[in-house]
């Protein structure tokens, strides 16, 4: 079973949300990664949401540039909880696809991270698989007394150098 389906909108989107899918590998949570277009291939996105959704798929995250209506347009197909990464990839910075993926109808919700936030996005669906997985909730605890003891150990080296 799939457990979290990453659409990224073309090719180019890879370098930054090939981070996520490193995320969820760490975690041992099954994923699909695949591109599909929200304007250039809409059957296949509905093709592939019909059959991630037959396999019980728990979450979706969708990343796309400009004018990011793939989130969107996959929230519109299912009641699973869906992340939308902008990705900024535009002459304006990724403002435009920060406002796509943030601007949703009522009912239809994305949750947005932060451009280019692949990491998040997949912090994010761990969190939302962890709900009803003890194990990945282990991970993700055992994961942030990792960073939590990495700023401890810098503050003391800080510290002591500047003591």
């Amino acid at each position: 079973m799939t457990q979290v389906a990453i659409f990224i909108g073309s090719a180019s989107d890879d370098p930054i949300v090939g981070a996520c899918a490193k995320v969820l590998k760490q975690l041992g949570i099954s994923y699909r990664y695949t591109i599909t277009s929200a304007h250039r291939t809409p059957e296949r996105t509905a093709q592939l949401m019909d059959e991630l959704e037959a396999e019980g798929v728990q979450v979706y995250i969708c990343a796309a540039g400009m004018a990011a209506h793939l989130a969107g347009a996959v929230a519109a197909r299912t009641i699973k909880p869906v992340i939308g990464i902008p990705v900024a990839g535009s002459p304006i910075g990724g403002l435009d696809a920060l406002y796509a993926t943030v601007q949703m109808p009522a009912g239809f919700p994305v949750a947005t991270v932060a451009l280019n936030g692949a990491k998040n996005a997949a912090w994010l669906a761990a969190q939302i698989v962890a709900l009803s997985d003890e194990r990945v909730a282990g991970l993700i605890r055992a994961e942030r007394e990792g960073y939590k003891t990495a700023v401890e150990t810098s503050a003391a080296e800080l510290e002591e150098r500047y003591a």
